[in-house]
């Protein structure tokens, strides 16, 4: 048995590995999964497990799945470009030209469109477009109902990151806001919407 080691020792040793010259870098494969078929399904399917709820409807039936959603007189917040025949006329559109935070988290709803949708996540991505509008109006009010198109459904994330440009805001949503509590109870609503709604166009 050699010699006890004393606690000089070894911090004189740790020091030195410290000073050591750094490891040679490690070459990460990059052989991500790039194609393959999207599954429109399998996004309903992942949605609806994250207690979203998914409309699949032909784009001229936007209007009138939003009114079913809303209740007559309801008050929205909608991006400058938002396209207007999205809108029934049985609610109130309120244009977000730089509204005051107290004014978004008073509407009833926001419609946005979206950027892209993940499949194999159930992720729908939000990237401050036009008729997305800024990242606060998909955070204050109590739901959110995004239209999106399947063209712009995809299979899985490295997918998804060759659409996106990364120096844009991008809000990554997987179902309504949910967290837990110490006791782990679930508990909704608090750092976002507490409803989602999800209207997938052909």
């Amino acid at each position: 048995m050699g010699e006890p080691v004393t606690a000089r020792e070894i911090i004189l040793a740790r020091l030195r590995a410290a000073l050591d010259p750094a490891p040679a870098p490690v070459e990460v494969p990059r052989d991500y999964r790039r194609d393959g078929p999207v599954d429109l399904d399998l996004l309903v399917d992942r949605l609806t497990d994250y207690r979203a709820h998914v409309h699949r409807v032909a784009e001229t039936a936007v209007a009138d799945t939003i009114a079913a959603i809303l209740p007559t007189g309801a008050t929205v917040v909608v991006p400058p470009a938002l396209p207007r025949a999205w809108l029934p006329a049985t609610v109130t559109a309120r244009p977000d030209d730089d509204l005051a935070n107290q004014q978004i988290a008073a509407a009833d709803a926001v419609i946005t469109a979206a950027a892209v949708a993940i499949a194999d996540t159930g992720t729908v991505i939000l990237d401050g477009s036009p008729d997305q509008g800024r990242r606060v109006l998909s955070l204050l009010p109590d739901l959110h109902i995004c239209v999106i198109r399947a063209t712009q459904v995809v299979a899985g994330v490295p997918q998804a990151l060759t659409r996106l440009n990364m120096h844009r805001p991008l809000t990554w949503i997987s179902g309504p806001s949910a967290t837990s509590d110490i006791e782990l109870n679930r508990v909704e609503g608090v750092h976002g919407p507490r409803t989602l709604h999800l209207i997938l166009l052909p």
